[in-house]
């Protein structure tokens, strides 16, 4: 039986490669980000470069890693020349190696010099973020006898969410939470604040959203997560701890909820690094998350050739 209760009907995880972005969700990013740095003219192209003069630009990595965001590179450039022949060569998701060709872009050489930075920094975190999420991927399995998930934070860049979890499901990585209006986390502030006990907050919650939404309590000693074990949350969220605590941890807290006739899902979360993932996945959670696949992944060192074309 699936570690979730049966007696619930919250949406499953969100894995696998991400469903594609709109050209409506690309454009709201991607037009005020070109006239950012656009802003009156480029004065450097329209001084150099023959108005009708066409160029041929070449996309390809420096490094191995994962791409995420051809996309909307892509979509850069048709907005500064809608003439523009581009031909995408992989998918958003796929391993590449350095020098690999990854998009192909004939059209007017000024617009493809406007377009060149905007694109590139889009496509470079986005490749960046699904490379190092496909690194914790892999060190969580080489770690844990199960499969461990590994998940996102809200910890993105301002207006930049829906494209930074792209990435993650990009690299293999679960989509954790979108904002405060798709799931329930109760943390530490909010029991400070709410004035009363974590399993009462946690029943008034679950009367007011019913069994749809899941419900995270974070816990940072034994004594939390297994009352929010009590208060009927889905995950229990293991902060900050040890791998020895939760090995000791995990066992207890899942006999405690097949005690009252359901089950939870384990969640580790807090300071965890590629030195450190091993052994938490190991620890018998079921999902692990990560803010540092989002707010301090390198990006990926992307690189753009462009030469004359004639005709």
């Amino acid at each position: 039986m699936s570690r979730r209760s049966h007696e619930t009907t919250i949406p499953p995880p969100r894995l696998g490669p991400p469903q594609p972005l709109t050209t409506a969700e690309i454009d709201a990013v991607v037009r005020p980000a070109l006239a950012e740095d656009r802003g009156g003219g480029d004065l450097t192209s329209i001084t150099a470069i023959p108005e009708n003069a066409r160029a041929k630009a070449r996309l390809f990595p420096k490094s191995a890693g994962v791409i995420a965001g051809l996309p909307i590179f892509c979509r850069a450039f048709e907005l500064c020349d809608p003439s523009a022949r581009i031909k995408q060569l992989v998918e958003d998701g796929a391993r590449v190696t350095s020098g690999q060709d990854l998009v192909i872009i004939e059209g007017l050489a000024r617009a493809l010099l406007t377009a060149e930075r905007t694109a590139l920094n889009f496509a470079q975190r986005m490749s960046g973020t699904a490379t190092l999420t496909a690194r914790y991927v892999e060190l969580a399995r080489a770690g844990g006898m199960n499969p461990v998930r590994i998940l996102d934070t809200r910890k993105t860049t301002p207006n930049l969410r829906k494209f930074e979890k792209y990435a993650v499901r990009c690299g293999g990585g679960e989509n954790h939470r979108f904002g405060l209006f798709d799931e329930i986390m109760v943390k530490e502030n909010h029991i400070e604040l709410a004035g009363r006990a974590l399993q009462s907050v946690l029943a008034d919650l679950r009367r007011a959203v019913g069994s749809t939404v899941r419900i995270t309590s974070e816990a940072r000693d034994e004594r939390e997560a297994l009352a929010g074990v009590d208060g009927g949350a889905d995950v229990i969220l293991l902060d900050n701890l040890s791998p020895a605590e939760m090995t000791r941890l995990c066992p207890i807290l899942r006999a405690r909820a097949e005690s009252r006739g359901r089950s939870i899902e384990l969640e580790a979360s807090g300071g965890i690094d590629e030195r450190t993932i091993g052994a938490v996945a190991a620890s018998g959670v079921d999902r692990i998350s990560v803010g540092a696949l989002t707010h301090s992944a390198p990006a990926l060192d992307l690189s753009l050739d462009l030469h004359p074309q004639n005709g």
